[in-house]
């Protein structure tokens, strides 16, 4: 049992993120807890205070906007403790996902008519098209990560971006490297994401007029209206657009698989009555997702929250996991269920965040997973897991549940 205060890189949180989280849920709806090891911080655990935090402007992204005396700014730490080289840290600190309004808006302006619920369909026929083909080479024994849950969504995004496809392997390394929480690993990943992006930049710059994508549209964006895209912005647009394109979306295939495979009964619904896949991606998303928390808070003035007085400048951390297993808000929330239905309004669910920095690529997240799923499991209705459940290796990762490898017998 833990008894030392919450901290997302405890081994605990990492190796029982369902148990422990919910035990710090049914502690309390705001409980205190440390950041990294030494910074207090304030971990919300229960659904709607999780709701409230992420659409309350009180609460913000970067503690530079906090009246008075500087918070603890948390990307700092992370900068320090792995090491990050100080001359790249502004592209890893200074993303869209870090911003407040008004720079968050206008950068999400900017490429949201990409993620369009319209947009995103008309791509469903090329996402099926790339999932078809990853398949069909697949025989006996195979890692479904490695095969098909990571090239899948980084083909898509990279073709949306604009990335050459020579160019896709190294940054499927990079973004593996980046996420290893290995400082020996993660400063040349950093290095290399930065590099690359700004050499794709220059390249769309010297040849500016062949390409309709999103590369190119932000280039012009950048060149032809002042003001409204700086370099740094330009360089760490291409990145958090590549990364967060591909790799939450590649471990909630992986995640949906064993889901399903462990739940032989929900399978079978979804072979008998095939409309309910999108219901049964949401659940999915709700019940084994991959992001457990989101990045932290800050709350820019005194707030009342589930009882407890939080601080301005104090950090606050929203646990989406233990929120999405809440049962004052579900029943029978850990059964997994692919005909649940959301109550009232939205999804149900927090998988993908909520309010102003709910995932811009949200839609096409769930077209994905709900394409590579149900052709996985049309294409091979033999499919089974090559290993004991409790044998799978789950990577040790804060705030993330995702699979080294999931090897299955075609």
């Amino acid at each position: 049992m833990t008894t030392s205060p919450p901290d997302i890189m405890s081994p605990e949180l990492m190796t029982y993120p369902y148990r422990e989280y919910g035990r710090l849920r049914e502690q309390g709806a705001v409980v205190r807890g440390v950041f990294m090891g030494d910074t207090p911080a304030w971990f919300v655990t229960r659904f709607e205070e999780v709701r409230a935090v992420l659409g309350d402007p009180r609460f913000i992204n970067d503690p530079a906007s906090v009246p008075g005396a500087p918070a603890t700014d948390v990307r700092r730490l992370y900068i320090e403790r792995y090491g990050l080289p100080e001359d790249y840290a502004r592209y890893m600190a200074d993303s869209i996902l870090a911003m407040d309004p008004p720079d968050h808006a206008r950068l999400r302006k900017l490429v949201s008519r990409a993620f369009t619920v319209r947009r995103v369909t008309e791509l469903r026929p090329r996402v099926e098209a790339i999932a078809d083909q990853l398949l069909g080479g697949m025989t006996g024994r195979v890692d479904l990560v490695e095969r098909f849950a990571y090239p899948l969504p980084i083909t898509v995004i990279c073709e949306l971006v604009g990335l050459p496809e020579a160019s896709r392997p190294a940054w499927r390394h990079w973004g593996r490297e980046l996420t290893s929480m290995d400082p020996k690993l993660m400063p040349a990943a950093v290095r290399g994401m930065v590099d690359g992006a700004q050499a794709l930049v220059d390249a769309r710059r010297a040849d500016p007029t062949t390409h309709d994508d999103l590369l190119g549209g932000l280039v012009r964006v950048h060149d032809e209206h002042d003001g409204r895209l700086s370099d740094t912005e330009l360089v760490t647009f291409v990145m958090t657009l590549v990364l967060a394109g591909h790799e939450t979306t590649a471990h909630l295939i992986g995640n949906g698989t064993v889901a399903l495979l462990t739940h032989p009964d929900q399978l079978a619904l979804l072979r008998e009555r095939p409309e309910l896949w999108p219901t049964a991606v949401h659940e999915l998303m709700r019940w084994c997702g991959p992001v457990l928390v989101t990045k932290p808070r800050y709350a820019a003035a005194d707030v009342e929250l589930g009882g407890v007085r939080i601080r301005a400048g104090e950090i606050v951390q929203p646990v989406l996991v233990s929120a999405n297993f809440d049962p004052r808000r579900y029943p029978d929330p850990d059964r997994l269920d692919v005909t649940r239905q959301p109550e009232g309004r939205g999804e149900g669910h927090v998988g993908f965040g909520h309010g102003a920095h709910y995932c811009l690529g949200a839609a096409l997240a769930r077209q994905e997973a709900e394409v590579a799923l149900r052709a996985l499991f049309e294409r091979f209705p033999d499919l089974r897991l090559d290993v004991d459940p409790g044998e799978l290796r789950w990577e040790q990762m804060p705030g993330s549940r995702r699979l080294a490898e999931l090897p299955v017998r075609l």
